[in-house]
């Protein structure tokens, strides 16, 4: 079941890298990308939790982390296929994947992401792990615009849009280890999130 699941996540975001599905994402506001996700990453992490029941919250976002792995492992291997503007496929769906893991990461710590606060750490949380630093004010509109700054400084592996064929496994892996990266930072920020989250309803309680 688990293996039909991911190559079910796996088909679905393929059909990302479609030229009309690029040009969508590419137009998709941050605010409206992420709020439109939240009852989809509701429903992925409830599935998950029934799925492992007596894991934790670390294990458990290793668990959506390993998933979004396996897309961006994918994605590498399709990198210069499409063209997108100046922006490419790849990067164009490496940058909503992050996001989607982000929104993922944040549903599995109880954050309340229709919180415009809570929204504005979640993009500051994607600049720190990419390099650009905070997003809360200086962050694009749109997806296309995110990663097009996200191409202009670097932040993912530009070696496969290079050499596509010969470097494409490199840009797989290289974008594997990169979520990898990403989430683990996520998972930093989170866990601190809910313990402070912890010692104030302890703190409410005593004074109860």
């Amino acid at each position: 079941m688990a293996f039909y699941d991911s190559f079910v996540a796996q088909l679905s975001a393929f059909k990302k890298l479609s030229p009309p599905e690029l040009k969508k994402l590419a137009g998709a506001r941050l605010s409206d990308l992420v709020l439109q996700e939240i009852s989809r990453s509701r429903t992925r992490v409830t599935d998950l939790e029934k799925r492992f029941p007596s894991a934790g919250p670390k294990e458990l976002a290793q668990h959506l982390i390993e998933g979004k792995k396996a897309m961006a492992s994918m994605a590498g291997g399709v990198s210069g296929v499409f063209g997108l503007i100046s922006v490419p496929a790849d990067m164009l769906f490496m940058t909503w994947l992050q996001i989607i893991l982000l929104v993922d990461l944040a549903t599995l710590y109880k954050v309340n992401l229709k919180s415009e606060r809570a929204r504005g750490e979640l993009l500051d949380l994607f600049g720190y792990a990419n390099g650009l630093g905070s997003l809360r004010r200086t962050s694009p509109k749109v997806l296309g615009g995110l990663a097009a700054k996200l191409l202009a400084k670097g932040g993912l592996p530009t070696l496969g849009r290079a050499m596509p064929l010969v470097a494409a496994p490199i840009t797989a892996y290289l974008n594997n280890q990169h979520i990898q990266g990403v989430g683990e930072q996520a998972v930093r920020f989170y866990e601190g999130f809910d313990k402070a989250h912890a010692k104030a309803r302890s703190r409410t309680k005593k004074a109860g």
